[in-house]
């Protein structure tokens, strides 16, 4: 689950800050007599949401590394780390992906994470916690399940989905800033002080709104992904796993809250469900059980 929340705090960080700079690009070229019309609106709001989008995705394997401080296996050391790249090689062939970079990064959680921009060019993950306390059937498994994320190519989904979104939270902000601005600061061309502050305040207020349609999607991608581990791996292991994770997440101190999103174990339940990237795990072995994960 850690890749999905350091991708949306990327992008959302990404979408304040160019938000702020479209918000003065647009009172510069306000300034000098260039006003955008409702369709001009979403196209200049399209320009800068999508591509907030992709930035974050295109620096997501780099700021995955460095957030976790995982190493890379450029050369395998030990027969731990050869079986590890040897059987994400396995994984990936069987996918039909490119050989992802595999990377090891210190934490007792169990955890693991994949990313990248392109499927052939990804990066596989691991944490210290995990291949301490699951066995080889299980870890293989968890590879399964972040392999099978990158066949199916969710980062570049999940980078669309919030490219949509991030437009509208740009193109709505400004129509709320315009509307406060008019009707309770007077101005009566809408670009007031009043007009700066409002649209920021709502870019921030809607686009964590849009997060929680991006989470809905992120959640459904995770059953895929279970799914795609228990072809990749045999569904006992990838139920053993779940379960595992579950059990071992128990005893161990949880991931920092800007890295819970990436990683593979999580899920909350009642209302913070919506902000959740993951399912619970009883629901997701649930469904691998009974079969029903896609």
């Amino acid at each position: 689950m850690k890749r999905v929340l350091l991708f949306i705090a990327t992008n959302l960080a990404i979408l304040i800050l160019l938000g702020i700079v479209s918000t003065l690009l647009e009172g510069y070229l306000a300034s000098q007599g260039i006003e955008f019309e409702r369709l001009g609106l979403l196209v200049f709001a399209g320009v800068f949401g999508m591509g907030g989008s992709f930035i974050s995705l295109a620096i997501s394997k780099w700021m995955a590394l460095r957030s976790t401080g995982a190493q890379v296996i450029e050369s395998p050391s030990n027969d731990a780390e050869r079986w590890l790249v040897e059987t994400v090689r396995q994984h990936a062939n069987a996918a039909g992906i490119g050989m992802p970079q595999v990377a090891v990064f210190p934490s007792d959680s169990p955890n693991a994470f994949a990313t990248g921009a392109r499927r052939d060019a990804a990066l596989v993950a691991v944490s210290t916690g995990l291949l301490q306390g699951m066995n080889k059937d299980e870890i293989s498994a968890v590879l399964g399940h972040e392999v099978s994320h990158i066949a199916n190519g969710d980062m570049v989904t999940l980078t669309l989905i919030q490219g949509v979104l991030n437009t509208f939270v740009l193109f709505f902000s400004r129509i709320i800033g315009e509307f406060i601005d008019r009707a309770i600061f007077r101005n009566q061309d809408g670009r007031g002080m009043g007009y700066f502050a409002a649209t920021i305040f709502a870019q921030v207020v809607l686009g964590a709104l849009a997060s929680i349609v991006v989470m809905w999607f992120s959640r459904q991608r995770e059953f895929r992904a279970d799914a795609g581990g228990a072809s990749l791996a045999g569904r006992q292991g990838m139920v053993d796993a779940l379960q595992r994770l579950g059990s071992l997440s128990a005893r161990t101190e949880p991931l920092p809250q800007q890295m819970a999103a990436l990683g593979i174990s999580g899920g909350r339940r009642g209302l913070g469900q919506l902000w959740a990237s993951h399912p619970p795990l009883e629901e997701r072995i649930r469904r691998l059980q009974t079969g029903t994960s896609h």
